[in-house]
């Protein structure tokens, strides 16, 4: 019998194949995500097709949301864009494929942070893409594949419009993907939950761990704002689907930091 690429129900990772499931998966063993109340369980794609589907749907002029439906692992959804897939979910099925490539199809898939990383290898090997993940959190790749390229340093641009931005904080490789075009042309910034939009939708948060409720020390979040002064945008676009600062964003991103680093130092 040919092994199984096992998936986490938790955090939606799919493993590298094997003959059984793996006996836990390191990253919900992680303090920034934790092991469902039910113990560790797994899923493969096929069985998640038999009962979920992806929303795929346009976000703005140029920016294609896909989500699992119903809501499966962490719930987030993926943005497509200029063949690049921001960030991703565990599904990809036949009915993804077409409409991924009536979108314009994709080239290369980079992710926020390891949380998300979910099918990527599977997303890969079906549009025969590349994959770029920050060097920083390499040891969090269940599933190996030469598909999967390292990058290091802090900015890496993938065209005019496109560009990865190292900010850390909630991993060492947290990043965000600058997308000039967005917000017709004002800029927008893809950020996954490294800049996390929360409830009331004119502020922002930073979290070590989101779910365990673990704060970023105030030198972090400083640094953190250092580098987002330097980019230019208006709108955000968290890792949900209601998840969007729809406007004014980078004053709102700046003032979110000045509060944050307030409250703990008060």
């Amino acid at each position: 019998m040919a092994d199984t690429a096992y998936v986490c129900v938790t955090c939606g990772t799919e493993f590298a194949p094997s003959p059984a499931p793996p006996g836990e998966c390191p990253i919900c063993l992680d303090e920034r995500q934790y092991v469902g109340h039910g113990g560790q369980a797994w899923t493969t794609i096929d069985e998640l097709a038999a009962d979920h589907a992806n929303r795929v749907e346009e976000v703005e002029p140029g920016l294609t949301g896909i989500g699992i439906e119903p809501s499966f692992a962490i719930g987030q959804r993926a943005l497509l864009t200029g063949g690049l897939l921001w960030d991703c979910v565990t599904l990809i099925d036949d009915a993804t494929e077409e409409a991924v490539r009536a979108a314009g199809g994709l080239e290369t898939i980079a992710i926020s942070h390891p949380h998300y990383y979910s099918g990527m290898v599977a997303w890969a090997e079906r549009f025969g893409a590349r994959v770029l993940l920050h060097e920083d959190d390499r040891d969090w790749i269940m599933r190996p594949s030469p598909r999967i390229e390292l990058w290091a340093g802090e900015r890496l641009s993938l065209s005019p419009d496109l560009e990865l931005v190292r900010l850390g904080g909630h991993f060492a490789g947290g990043t965000v993907c600058l997308w000039r075009a967005g917000a017709e042309g004002r800029g927008a910034l893809l950020s996954g939950d490294i800049v996390q939009v929360v409830a009331d939708r004119d502020w922002v948060s930073f979290m070590w761990s989101y779910p365990n409720l673990i704060p970023l020390p105030a030198r972090e979040v400083q640094r953190i704002r250092r580098v987002v002064q330097d980019l230019t945008f208006d709108r955000v676009y968290g890792a949900w689907w209601h998840t969007i600062v729809a406007s004014d964003a980078h004053a709102k991103v700046i003032r979110s930091a000045d509060r944050y680093v307030a409250a703990l130092e008060a």
